[in-house]
């Protein structure tokens, strides 16, 4: 597959390159990747404070918070899910959005399936970590993969909340292989991964993640902010 432009360790920085104002997208794919809010299954680094109720109560609002915010006729939502049935996610979300099983043991395996499976030029993943993130970086992200092979939000905990490929082939698989899931390391694995690939890579700007304790004040300001 032939790129726009060579790396180069000075990562271009999407956020700052592409204007806030939508641009036309053409066909795109979001993939939304949640685990539906069952106590004791989910945020669980966050039951120490909150209780496995509270966790999952905040997982259910943070998710529902973020598709207000990204659900745009620019390009196709798919909503990738574990941790319950088709049933109850229909219950949960409605049944007007696409549903996908997430299929595989790790959430490299995750992510590499439901990229195989798109097939599509310009395919974009996230989570419901984020709740920072909105759709100009997601028109952003997506306007990068015209000139880029990979796009990365890099995560404040050194991980990453969006990744987006230009188009899915067999060698970009490596990228969702032997990375250090869950820990810092993500997004530099990541990033020497491309390198190693010999992909262009664009970077929006850094956001946080709602993981820990110490996160919890993120969705304080969210909920202040929706409040006024």
């Amino acid at each position: 597959m032939a790129f726009l432009e060579t790396h180069s360790n000075a990562y271009p920085n999407a956020y700052a390159e592409v204007p806030p104002a939508a641009q036309a997208v053409g066909s795109c794919h979001l993939l939304l990747f949640i685990r539906y809010p069952r106590p004791g299954q989910t945020k669980t680094r966050l039951i120490p404070a909150l209780g496995a109720v509270g966790a999952a109560q905040l997982q259910r609002q943070m998710t529902e918070y973020l598709l207000c915010q990204i659900q745009q006729p620019d390009w196709q939502l798919q909503i990738h899910f574990t941790g319950g049935t088709r049933s109850e996610m229909t219950n949960w979300l409605g049944t007007e959005l696409m549903y996908r099983p997430q299929v595989g043991d790790t959430l490299g395996d995750r992510l590499r399936y439901a990229f195989e499976q798109a097939s599509q030029n310009r395919i974009i993943a996230i989570g419901a970590d984020c709740v920072d993130l909105n759709t100009d970086h997601i028109h952003q992200a997506f306007q990068a993969l015209t000139r880029h092979d990979v796009v990365l939000g890099p995560a404040q905990d050194g991980g990453y909340y969006l990744i987006g490929l230009r188009r899915f082939c067999p060698p970009l698989g490596a990228l969702f292989e032997d990375i250090d899931w869950s820990t810092s390391r993500v997004l530099l694995q990541t990033q020497a991964k491309v390198r190693q690939l010999g992909r262009s890579l664009a970077q929006l700007e850094t956001l946080s993640d709602i993981d820990r304790p110490q996160d919890l004040a993120i969705w304080e300001r969210i909920q202040r902010a929706s409040a006024r």
